[in-house]
């Protein structure tokens, strides 16, 4: 989740700030592109001569006749009096409007008033419909004409005679549309007659072959008899659910199917049977009497038996006889009692129900089945019959149609009203437009504060160089230990012939100690003291990214600030390639560093004394390979021989980005002290000097700002002291060393 920020007043203002430095560097330039676009302005608005306008206005009522594509069938709320348009969303007038501006409406106005151009050639369509003007006059039908030249006599009578030019070829369009789009619906009445008659003759040969008038009615008809015959099965079903329930209830009371009942009836129901069956119960009470009496042998027993099997035998003749089947029947169900022959009867009134219910609900079925056979069929036939009966609908509204348009083409073709009027003529303008000149000046304003915000834009573009101490802080992510102002060379006037011209040294602390710059370098000094308080810094090598950032100057103002406070300082110009501090000391450099390390000389015949505290070993003669000698094993034996006799060691070495010795003295020092000047430095080489020194792994102490320039800066704070010390100038000047 990324988190807001809120911008402070600091913020703002810095901003605010940075734009209004922009435009302070880039003024000059941005000053005089602006007055120059305003001057051009200016010089125009001579060349400009007074317009004049004229107006006229036509009122749009009628429509022209026109057939659109084959659609002959108009909209119910349209009549003669409405301008028509193809898109519904779009004004009428609009089309109009390009009609005005056709070529063949032009040209006629231009042929008419023998139009001439400023070479006296026929003025062409395209020049006259760059001046004329159409607009609706909002919420209302009237188009207003516009026509703008220098002559005011021209402008009336090109507005009169375009509108008349108009109407005139309205006119005639509206004739001809109206004849050719007679003719043509003349010849669509015969074939959409015949296509009505050919409609009107399907649907009737459809209708015959189905033997149907309204398939509609048919539907509805059939729908409801299957509703209804469903509604009787449903009843039906049920009724013959409750018989069933019936007929088992009765079974588990007498244990007898329907088919049982109707034989158990049949027989109860047989004379003969139930007499025989009351013979063979009078046998049997006799025998179990006999049986009591005699044993089975005995001949009552033994006739009374035979005449069982007798009775037996007649009863299975008539119960054949009665059911007619050769089943054979229990003797229970011969005599059943009232109850139980009461239930049998029932049983087989129920049965018969049923059965009567069951073919009740196989007819209604098969009802059923042909009604929904026939309704499959019908939804296709339906179908059918509406779209004959759509194509029948059609062909007539469209005959209808036709033949309506055919009459009112026949009245438009004798009619010669156009589809405007003309409500008000152009008169001759009395007086010009409004003059031009302020829009003009106005516009050359504006056009200079554009021109010159893109010179500025462009040229602060183009300059890469890091402007501020703010931007060199952000580039350079070190401590910050000191800023010195920008030094330029400020002459002083002559007086006379024994007051010589005076430039302000580069030796500052030297030759003007009470400056404020001398207290920048003695705040400078003091703030490298408390890096490391525990171990004070012995050596301190000075560079810079790029060669002219002021490191040498810095170097000798440096040197000659710490000697001030009482202690040895020795300055060493390790620059072999382009030495400096014998210029600024104003030494000679026939011996020096390089004479040392090749063991030429030694220190002490190559070092100079410049003050009690003070001396300086310059870089000698040039050589070959100079990072041969700083790297070779003499350089840190001198340091370290050195180290012993001096307080502080100030290396002035060149620039990191040009050589390596900077780094190679770097490792034999304490610490890597930067001096970079803005206005100088570029962004890019800023840039690739901080991955450089990322990646070399110095010891770097911090950066000093060398060259404020109060111009750049958006922080006052900045360069208060720089200000004091321009109010001073006169007193450091007094103080300036002479060699």
């Amino acid at each position: 989740m990324t988190r807001n920020t809120v911008e402070t007043p600091e913020d703002i203002n810095l901003d605010l700030g940075k734009y209004l430095l922009i435009v302070k560097r880039q003024a000059i330039p941005a000053i005089c592109v602006f007055f120059g676009t305003v001057g051009l302005s200016f010089l125009a608005t001579t060349f400009i001569k007074p317009s004049y306008q004229a107006d006229g206005r036509l009122l749009f009522k009628k429509p022209s006749f026109q057939l659109i594509g084959t659609d002959l069938i108009p909209n119910s709320h349209q009549s003669l009096s409405d301008l028509k348009s193809l898109v519904s969303t779009q004004n009428p007038i609009v089309t109009q409007k390009e009609v005005f501006y056709s070529p063949a409406i032009l040209q006629k106005t231009i042929d008419k008033l023998e139009l001439k151009d400023k070479e006296g050639e026929p003025l062409s369509v395209n020049d006259l419909a760059k001046s004329l003007s159409l607009k609706i006059v909002g919420g209302t039908d009237v188009l207003r004409v516009s026509y703008e030249s220098r002559n005011p006599e021209e402008t009336a009578a090109i507005v009169n005679t375009v509108m008349e030019s108009y109407l005139e070829n309205n006119t005639v369009t509206t004739r001809l549309e109206a004849e050719a789009t007679y003719n043509y619906i003349g010849r669509q009445i015969p074939k959409t007659a015949s296509q009505l008659k050919f409609a009107e003759l399907a649907l009737r040969n459809f209708q015959q072959e189905h033997n149907t008038v309204d398939l509609s009615s048919e539907t509805a008809s059939t729908a409801s008899a299957i509703s209804s015959i469903k509604r009787d099965i449903y009843s039906t079903q049920t009724q013959l659910d409750l018989i069933n329930t019936q007929i088992a209830s009765i079974n588990q009371k007498i244990n007898v199917s329907s088919q049982q009942a109707l034989t158990v009836s049949s027989l109860n129901n047989s004379s003969s049977v139930q007499s025989i069956m009351t013979q063979i119960q009078e046998i049997d009470r006799q025998l179990a009497l006999e049986r009591s009496r005699y044993f089975d042998s005995h001949p009552v027993i033994v006739d009374l038996i035979a005449k069982k099997r007798t009775l037996n035998n007649l009863l299975e003749t008539e119960i054949q006889q009665t059911i007619g089947s050769n089943n054979i029947v229990s003797q229970r169900f011969l005599q059943i009692g009232q109850f139980r022959e009461k239930l049998t009867q029932d049983l087989v009134q129920l049965d018969i129900q049923r059965q009567s219910l069951e073919t009740k609900v196989i007819s209604l079925g098969n009802t059923l089945r042909v009604y929904e056979s026939e309704a499959k069929n019908l939804p296709i036939f339906l179908q059918q019959e509406r779209e004959l009966k759509r194509k029948v609908e059609l062909a007539q509204n469209t005959y209808e149609t036709i033949v309506k348009k055919a009459q009112e083409l026949e009245l438009a073709q004798n009619q010669s009203t156009p589809n405007a009027r003309i409500i008000a003529l152009a008169k001759v303008p009395e007086k010009p437009l409004s003059s031009k000149k302020p829009v003009v000046i106005v516009l050359g304003v504006l056009s200079g504060i554009f021109c010159a915000s893109l010179i500025m834009v462009l040229l602060e573009m183009r300059d890469r160089t890091l402007k501020t101490v703010q931007e060199i802080k952000q580039k350079y992510d070190y401590n910050l230990l000191g800023i010195l102002p920008l030094l330029t060379h400020k002459k002083k006037a002559k007086n006379n012939a024994d007051n010589p011209e005076f430039i302000y040294p580069d030796l500052t602390v030297i030759n003007a100690p009470e400056s404020p710059i001398s207290e920048k370098y003695r705040m400078i000094q003091a703030n490298l003291k408390s890096l490391n308080a525990d171990k004070p810094l012995d050596t301190i090598v000075v560079t810079s990214a790029m060669t002219g950032e002021g490191k040498s100057t810095f170097t000798a103002n440096l040197g000659a600030s710490i000697s001030q406070l009482g202690k040895r300082v020795l300055i060493i110009d390790a620059d072999m390639r382009t030495p400096s501090q014998h210029n600024i000391w104003k030494v000679p450099n026939e011996l020096g560093l390089s004479s040392v390390l090749l063991g030429e000389k030694d220190f002490y015949n190559s070092g100079q004394h410049i003050t009690d505290n003070l001396d300086i070993l310059t870089s000698g003669h040039q050589t070959a390979n100079p990072l041969a000698l700083i790297d070779s094993q003499q350089m840190p034996l001198l340091i370290s021989e050195l180290q012993s006799q001096y307080d502080m060691i100030i290396i002035d070495a060149p620039s990191f980005m040009a050589t390596a010795d900077a780094f190679t003295l770097g490792r034999m020092s304490d610490g890597v002290l930067l001096v970079a000047r803005p206005g100088f430095i570029d962004y890019d080489v800023a840039t690739a000097g901080q991955e450089i020194l990322k990646q070399s792994g110095q010891n770097i102490l911090g950066v000093i700002v060398n060259g404020l320039i109060k111009a750049n800066e958006p922080n006052n704070h900045l360069v208060e002291n720089y200000q004091d010390y321009l109010k001073n100038q006169d007193v450091s000047n007094k103080q300036i060393f002479k060699k």
